[in-house]
């Protein structure tokens, strides 16, 4: 049977059974169609039952059905391909092209590889030899710790990495200097071995090589015939304003360099940021804590608060400001992405005098016998009693 024949016949809907049907399903659908079709049964049709013998043939053999299957699933999304060109809901080409382009190579537009290009690599069908692909960089990972100011506003950090780059004493060949490595006679060079799974053979990177498509009989001392080194390079990495404690960012192409002429891999920074003295932070928004006097927060006050970068802002606190009251200064908090800042959020703490002289603690009780009243305490012993 050829490829095509897997890609295009669906053999259960010829036996009328469904994709999950067991042995004994098919084996019953099959029974009955052969003795309805056979070209000595009255009525029969031989075409009908050349169809399904076939169909019976390949999902009767548990090993063929299951290959059958995966074909179908990979190819065809188990619904099978239409060869009628274009419309219909099939696909815009004919099978017979595809294959046929499949085994010389021809291409189907200006400039451009043909389908018989495409899956060449993927089924070994007596096409041409394919080459060695390249390889992505492998991914690096690194941390770094800023102080609060350079997270908040962003900062560049030199970065001393170490990653997996061509050896400099075999120039990456994995061979001993003066020597130099042999063609893989298992995949002639190309890197890429077939697996035969009966009517396909699917290409994987070659196990005698590793995918490298070279041998090598006098490895390199240094690279032990792996052709990779360690490199250790500096690297000055801006880091974006706004960076929070904890957060991972990634830096495309500043990772480890390809192989074979492969893109470079990503670098990503764990951030750790030392803590402010003054202040915190939330999300955005900068936080901090003042103190005021009890006559500041009872009469009200214009106080002086610091900024994290800039000039102190005056701030306002309206009479009989209870403790902890947050009040929010905008535009003084972190930079975002899109330019603009955070809040700066000051919370008002209530300084309490742990020595007084005697002319304050006179004023003290005179103020406590002018503004003597109800008992404030009394609703919640009221309430604490149950009565």
């Amino acid at each position: 049977m050829s490829t095509k024949d897997y890609l295009e016949k669906d053999y259960y809907a010829v036996l009328g059974v469904s994709k999950n049907a067991t042995q004994d399903e098919i084996k019953k659908a099959y029974r009955k169609l052969a003795r309805q079709h056979h070209p000595d049964a009255g009525g029969g049709d031989d075409k009908r039952f050349k169809e399904v013998s076939e169909a019976y043939s390949v999902l009767s053999d548990t090993k063929r059905r299951k290959e059958y299957d995966e074909a179908r699933t990979l190819f065809g999304g188990g619904g099978g391909f239409r060869t009628t060109p274009g419309g219909g809901g099939g696909f815009p080409f004919d099978l017979g092209d595809l294959f046929g382009g499949a085994q010389s190579g021809t291409t189907t537009g200006p400039g451009g590889p043909g389908l018989g290009d495409i899956f060449g690599g993927l089924f070994n069908r007596g096409g041409g030899r394919t080459t060695t692909r390249p390889r992505r960089g492998a991914d690096i990972e690194t941390e770094v710790t800023l102080t609060f100011d350079e997270a908040a506003t962003g900062t560049t950090v030199p970065l001393r990495l170490t990653s997996s780059a061509p050896c400099p004493y075999c120039s990456g060949t994995g061979a001993k200097a003066g020597t130099t490595p042999r063609v893989c006679p298992t995949c002639e060079g190309t890197g890429q071995a077939s697996r035969n799974l009966g009517n396909f053979a699917f290409s994987e990177p070659c196990r005698e090589c590793r995918g490298r498509g070279l041998l090598v009989d006098d490895p390199c001392p240094e690279c032990e015939g792996s052709g990779r080194g360690k490199s250790t390079r500096t690297l000055q990495a801006r880091i974006p304003a706004g960076v929070a404690d904890g957060q991972r960012i990634r830096l495309k192409g500043k990772g480890a360099p390809g192989e074979q002429g492969g893109p470079a891999g990503d670098l990503y920074v764990q951030i750790h940021v030392k803590p402010h003295r003054v202040f915190g932070r939330m999300g955005d928004n900068l936080t901090l804590t003042v103190p005021v006097t009890f006559p500041e927060a009872t009469l009200g006050a214009e106080i002086k608060v610091p900024t994290l970068h800039g000039q102190p802002v005056t701030l306002r606190v309206p009479a009989g400001t209870p403790n902890g009251r947050t009040f929010r200064v905008r535009g003084r908090g972190v930079q975002r992405k899109d330019g603009t800042k955070g809040d700066l959020l000051v919370t008002v703490e209530v300084a309490v005098p742990q020595k007084i002289d005697d002319k304050a603690r006179e004023a003290l009780v005179e103020f406590q016998r002018a503004t003597e009243g109800p008992d404030l305490r009394a609703g919640l012993l009221h309430e604490a009693g149950g009565d």
